[in-house]
């Protein structure tokens, strides 16, 4: 072990540093697979905020790059490792505390999203939050991209439940922003800043979140559609009307993996398939389901289902998170999460799939529809050189299409070190410029997570 490493192993606990090339090459990458992505020299795993302080007092000190990590989950490339720095993993930061009176949990950043939502259901409440891979990522995670999931397009995305923060900045001081307080507008909105850093500006300790009651119990509809186009309007005729708990779509390719992995009898013919959920209390949500039919019967549907089983809904809901895992089964994937407003969405899913002919390449569309936030999934082999570049060409002209349309290059997914190119495109120069004042501000010697938005 090199002496400025020595130096701080002995500031933290026992095992915290890790060093093994076997173990370090585990934390080169994350769910983005970025081939760019470098093994980092170092790993520090925290077990409370004390220790993150002492590795960013260090890194400051010697001016070496730290990547945050949760469970490495992203898929923007904002969790993989750079040269010459160390990637400080939170995933051993575990402990939570559910207040029932004040319907909040203190969580530190290394838990499970699904391990938050069942302590809550513990005391009868409900964490909403719900990416698809809610049983694999980390509240940290969560709180740093600002993510969202399938229930978000009627109960909103992480930001709206954090409350408060326990931050450590580039130079290893802790600072508590907001706290257990429903209503709190002392100061600047600084929670809200770190919300969605993509831990360029500090590293999350603790999140303070808001809870709620339960959700009531669901009816689910399933509706499939001879094109993509007829389901995109039948999205545009329930939001017009309503807000549903789930409103989601899966086109031919996605529909086909799935079921490939899944065998639960969707139908592979069909060009796309809409799941929508009403948890509308008493009579109300089923007046909501009969919308819906409704909508999707006027817009074309060859099929229309309604359960209030709540099982037989899940397996429907499970069939959507399944979608990503099982198209990529089929190759190597460049995930997109490019988000347009709500008119346009038929727009942006014609587009990707001329963009995917013009390309010669297979792009899978899955998509949070009722809230705009869609999923093509670019699906190439690596070993291909000509196909690998098609896919990069596709990927690029999709940011561009979601930007024409008055859109977003992300909606859920983050930023990180895949789409910083298009970034500039989106917002303009003047809110760049304020980007790196801010960041310049926090992080002086740049080592938070270099690369990842700037």
């Amino acid at each position: 072990m090199s002496a400025d490493l020595a130096e701080l192993a002995d500031q933290l606990p026992a095992g915290a540093l890790i060093t093994d090339p076997d173990l370090l090459a585990g934390y080169r990458q994350d769910w983005a697979r970025d081939p760019d992505a470098a093994v980092p020299r170092a790993v520090v795993r925290a077990t409370r905020t004390a220790d993150v302080q002492a590795t960013l007092r260090w890194a400051s000190a010697h001016r070496v790059p730290v990547v945050p990590r949760g469970a490495g989950t992203s898929l923007s490339g904002g969790a993989g490792g750079v040269p010459g720095g160390i990637v400080l993993s939170t995933e051993r930061m575990r402990a939570i505390t559910v207040d029932p009176v004040t319907r909040t949990a203190v969580v530190q950043p290394g838990l499970l999203n699904a391990e938050v939502k069942r302590a809550a259901a513990e005391h009868g409440l409900w964490y909403p939050p719900d990416p698809s891979s809610f049983e694999m990522c980390t509240i940290g995670g969560n709180a740093a991209t600002n993510a969202g999931g399938l229930c978000c397009v009627k109960y909103g995305v992480t930001t709206d439940y954090v409350l408060g923060l326990e931050v450590v900045l580039a130079d290893g001081t802790a600072v508590r922003l907001g706290g257990p307080r429903l209503k709190d507008v002392a100061g600047l909105s600084l929670t809200k800043l770190f919300v969605g850093s993509e831990g360029t500006l500090g590293i999350i300790t603790e999140v303070t979140l808001r809870l709620l009651p339960p959700q009531p119990p669901a009816s689910t509809m399933v509706a499939t559609f001879g094109s993509v186009q007829a389901a995109a309007d039948a999205v545009l005729a329930v939001t017009a009307t309503l807000r549903p708990a789930m409103l989601e779509f899966m086109d031919r390719a996605s529909i086909n993996a799935v079921e490939d992995a899944l065998h639960m009898g969707l139908d592979r013919d069909t060009e796309a398939m809409l799941i929508a959920r009403s948890d509308a209390p008493g009579t109300a949500s089923a007046q909501e389901i009969a919308t819906m039919v409704r909508a999707c019967e006027d817009a074309g549907a060859e099929e229309v289902f309604s359960t209030d089983d709540p099982e037989e809904g899940e397996a429907f809901a499970a069939a959507r998170r399944m979608a990503i895992p099982a198209v990529e089964r089929t190759g190597s994937l460049l995930l997109e999460d490019v988000g347009v407003p709500l008119p346009a969405l038929p727009a942006l899913v014609g587009g990707v799939a001329e963009i995917a002919d013009r390309n010669a390449v297979t792009v899978a569309v899955i998509a949070h529809a009722g809230d705009g936030n869609t999923h093509p999934l670019i699906v190439y082999d690596p070993a291909d050189a000509d196909q690998t570049a098609r896919a990069h060409v596709a990927f690029g002209q999709i940011m561009d299409l979601a930007i024409a349309l008055g859109g977003t290059i992300t909606g859920e997914h983050g930023v990180g070190r895949l789409k910083k190119a298009w970034l500039p495109d989106q917002v303009g120069p003047d809110v760049m410029a304020l980007t790196r004042r801010i960041k310049a501000a926090l992080d002086p010697e740049s080592i938070l997570n270099p690369g990842v938005i700037l």
